[in-house]
C-alpha cells in the first residue's frame, strides 16, 4: 500500500470517529434529561423519602446538599461540620432532641446518609417554620443560623427576599445563597418530578 492508501485509511478512520462523535452529542443533546449528566442527584430515595416526611422541597435538600459537599459523604468542615448537609455538631444535637429522632452518633451523622439528610431535612423544615416558608431566608440561616438572620431582617439590613440576596450583609453567607439558589433553579428545570 502505498502512501496514498495510508492517508486514505487514515481519513476514513477519521471519519468514522467523527461519525461516532457527532452521533453520540446528538443522542446527548436530544435526550430530554441530557442535562441531568451535569446536574445529578444523589441519594434521590433518601432525600424524597425525609422531605415528604417533614414537608420540605426536595429540590431544596438537593441545592443544599450539592453546594455543602456535592453529595460526598463523610466530609467535616474546618468548622466541624458533618455529613452531606454539613450539620454542625450543636446544630445537630439539638435537632436530635427536638425532632425526637432516634440518638445517632455524631460518627454515624458524618458517615451514613440517610440519617444525615433526614437530621437536616428535619433542621430546614424547622428554619421553614420559623422565617415562615422564606425559602431564601431559610438557605441563609442554614449557612448562617437563624439569630443572625432574623437580626437583619429585623435591623432592616436585608428584607428576606431572592430579588435582594446582594445585601445580605456576611459576605460568605451571601455567595452561599446565590449558590443554593442557583442549584435549586437547575434542579427544578431538569427533573421534572423528584
Amino acid at each position: 500500500m502505498g502512501q496514498a492508501g495510508v492517508i486514505m485509511s487514515w481519513l476514513r478512520k477519521k471519519r468514522v470517529l467523527l461519525m461516532l462523535f457527532v452521533g453520540f452529542t446528538a443522542i446527548l443533546f436530544l435526550s430530554t434529561n441530557w442535562m441531568s449528566l451535569f446536574y445529578p442527584i444523589h441519594y434521590r430515595n433518601e432525600i424524597r423519602k425525609h422531605s415528604i416526611t417533614y414537608e420540605m422541597d426536595p429540590f431544596l435538600v438537593a441545592a443544599i446538599i450539592r453546594v455543602e459537599t456535592n453529595f460526598k459523604t463523610g466530609r467535616e468542615s474546618k468548622k466541624g461540620a458533618l455529613g452531606l448537609m454539613q450539620l454542625m455538631p450543636d446544630t445537630a444535637k439539638w435537632a436530635l432532641e427536638k425532632a425526637k429522632l432516634p440518638d445517632v452518633s455524631l460518627d454515624e451523622l458524618k458517615e451514613e446518609p440517610s440519617a444525615n439528610i433526614e437530621l437536616g431535612t428535619w433542621y430546614l423544615s424547622s428554619l421553614s417554620r420559623q422565617f415562615e416558608g422564606n425559602r431564601t431566608a431559610v438557605i441563609a440561616a442554614y449557612n448562617a443560623g437563624p439569630g443572625k438572620v432574623q437580626r437583619w431582617l429585623d435591623d432592616g439590613d436585608w428584607d428576606g427576599t431572592e430579588g435582594s440576596v446582594k445585601d445580605i450583609p456576611f459576605g460568605e453567607t451571601r455567595h452561599y445563597v446565590q449558590r443554593v439558589i442557583y442549584y435549586y433553579n437547575q434542579y427544578t428545570e431538569i427533573y421534572s418530578e423528584f
